[in-house]
């Protein structure tokens, strides 16, 4: 064996000349591959001016040297690009989108964007598992329902949300249910960044349900709330 299994680093042999060689190689794919945090995993191509030591997630489809190079850690070192294929279950910090990202094996995947989930999980499979699910809403007529959905059997502790675009027609919304319009927030704002954290007692639903998005005074004529669901499930033991 001439690698390390895990980071695939090399081994000196007992006759190799240049042993300072290989010591040296190994040393710098740790610097690279330890406490990864990357710089950015949004570039379409290298960056001009890399600083010694930046990492970066190669994106899908880059051009110049990094072609081919695809979900790759690149990491500029000795002025130079060298590339690290990452293996399945590695995490990374994105320092421009302040995200956590763990490779599955096949692409880099965030830990934080929904459908997203944290779960305690029981040797028989029983989990309990707090989740988020988020969407971009377009508002028109007297109301508009979201297309995500509250879970059935799901345990809802809030509905948030953020005016992305000035909101027209209406001179406020309510955030809630069919039966409910207003049950997670009243006269919120329609101007952009305007937000509400519509939080409640914990609520059980007992069917796929929908979050309503109901004009006040008016008709909504335009404008996009993200909406997000914050909710609990309780999953039975698979065994």
């Amino acid at each position: 064996m001439s690698q390390t299994p895990n980071l695939l680093l090399p081994y000196i042999l007992e006759a190799q000349a240049q042993k300072h060689v290989t010591h040296n190689e190994a040393i710098r794919a740790l610097d690279a591959l330890v406490q990864l945090v990357m710089t950015s995993q949004s570039l379409t191509a290298p960056p001009a001016a890399p600083l010694e030591g930046e990492r970066y997630i190669v994106g899908t489809s880059a051009p110049g040297v990094w072609a081919g190079k695809d979900t790759q850690i690149a990491a500029w070192q000795d002025g130079a690009w060298a590339y690290y294929m990452p293996q399945s279950g590695w995490r990374a910090w994105i320092t421009d989108q302040a995200l956590m990202v763990y490779f599955d094996g096949t692409d880099w995947q965030s830990l934080l964007r929904g459908p997203d989930f944290i779960a305690n999980i029981s040797p028989m499979g029983a989990q309990s598992r707090f989740e988020l699910l988020e969407e971009e809403v377009t508002l028109v007529g007297p109301f508009t329902d979201s297309t995500i959905m509250i879970p059935d059997r799901a345990i809802v502790f809030g509905v948030s949300t953020r005016t992305l675009t000035a909101i027209t027609g209406a001179n406020s919304y309510d955030c809630g249910l069919s039966t409910d319009s207003g049950q997670y927030g009243s006269a919120l704002g329609i101007a952009p960044n305007s937000t509400n954290s519509g939080v409640t007692n914990a609520t059980a639903f007992y069917a796929d349900t929908p979050i309503r998005l109901s004009a006040n005074t008016a008709d909504f004529t335009g404008g996009t709330v993200r909406v997000a669901i914050h909710f609990m499930r309780c999953l039975s033991p698979t065994s």
